[in-house]
């Protein structure tokens, strides 16, 4: 293990958060959590909730920043992940403006509080940056092609991208060291499908016998990384300099189908439930585009890390349905 760090996490309460959080504690660091808990809960730390090395803001970033708090726990702080964010397809499509401000203006708030002090950064970014390549396999140094503006699918895409521009920008002009974490279909106990993740929202319907909701045809693929691998491979970043100042794909390479994901679901859990196909013009808005195939190359993050992802997804979804609780 590396020295005990005071450490700071942003949207430390969420879902990845939190795991992260039990994570570092168990690794003999203390931590800041800043949560607004907008889509965190506080019940996701009820596990540390009386770790002295534990400290929680229930705040945004930008409001702590204006405090002048966030600075102070900045230059306290060894290191800062940076996952607080505005999360899920449903939010995305039902609240545009209040997507674009969380994930730019609270990146460029903890960035400027981070820059005095020369604190390291991870920022959590996605697979969705990626856009419509049609590639069969996303590499870091892709060339991204997002949608046109009046859809508003690529929203979260272009804030989350510009956020990892803010990022290098920092770190060109004020030296400030920084990880960029693109992260693919990050799954396990914890997660909510409240604002549309595909799998909680699969094992809540297959528990409660209500029909899975596949959306389009159910050819689109995707590939899902254990949490705790997740966890493992951006703590294995953070403690290696040559990471600093570069991008990274960060899940797992196992493709499989949502439709097959579906019945996967239903088979493990043994349910009842049927399976039914929804347009895509009545799940979200009409003129919804959907990312047909979403696998990362993990050779960098392999050379880099010397680590890839390994849980099976069958052990995923036994997990997550064994913890998961009704919405």
């Amino acid at each position: 293990m590396s020295n005990p760090q005071h450490i700071l996490v942003t949207g430390g309460a969420g879902f990845i958060g939190s795991h992260l959080v039990d994570r570092l504690l168990a690794d003999g660091h203390s931590v800041t959590v800043i949560d607004d808990l907008s889509s965190g809960r506080i019940e996701n730390l009820n596990g540390v909730e009386n770790e002295p090395r534990l400290e929680v803001v229930i705040d945004t970033l930008s409001d702590t920043f204006k405090q002048g708090r966030l600075e102070h726990i900045a230059e306290k702080s060894g290191f800062i992940f940076h996952l607080a964010a505005a999360v899920g397809v449903e939010m995305v499509i039902k609240r545009p403006i209040h997507t674009i401000r969380t994930n730019i203006n609270e990146t460029e708030a903890l960035l400027s509080a981070a820059a005095p002090h020369k604190t390291p950064v991870m920022l959590a970014s996605t697979s969705e940056v990626y856009g419509k390549s049609g590639k069969r396999m996303f590499s870091e140094d892709d060339d991204l092609l997002i949608g046109p503006p009046n859809l508003g699918r690529w929203r979260y895409a272009c804030s989350k991208l510009m956020d990892e521009f803010l990022a290098l920008a920092f770190a060109t002009e004020h030296h400030v060291p920084v990880v960029i974490t693109r992260l693919f279909n990050t799954v396990g106990p914890r997660q909510t499908g409240r604002y549309g993740m595909v799998l909680p929202r699969f094992i809540a319907a297959a528990k409660a016998g209500r029909p899975l909701g596949v959306y389009g045809d159910g050819r689109q693929t995707r590939c899902f990384c254990y949490v705790h691998d997740a966890i493992e491979a951006m703590l294995r970043l953070k403690a290696n300099p040559a990471a600093f100042n570069e991008v990274f794909n960060v899940g797992s390479d196992s493709e499989i189908s949502i439709l097959h994901l579906a019945k996967r679901v239903v088979s493990l859990l043994n349910s009842g439930s049927a399976i039914e196909m929804v347009d895509y013009d009545n799940a979200y808005a009409p003129g919804f585009e959907d990312m047909r195939r979403r696998k990362p190359d993990l050779q960098k993050l392999l050379r880099i890390t010397g680590f890839k992802p390994a849980t099976s997804l069958d052990s995923i979804i036994l997990e997550t349905a064994g913890t998961l609780k009704p919405e």
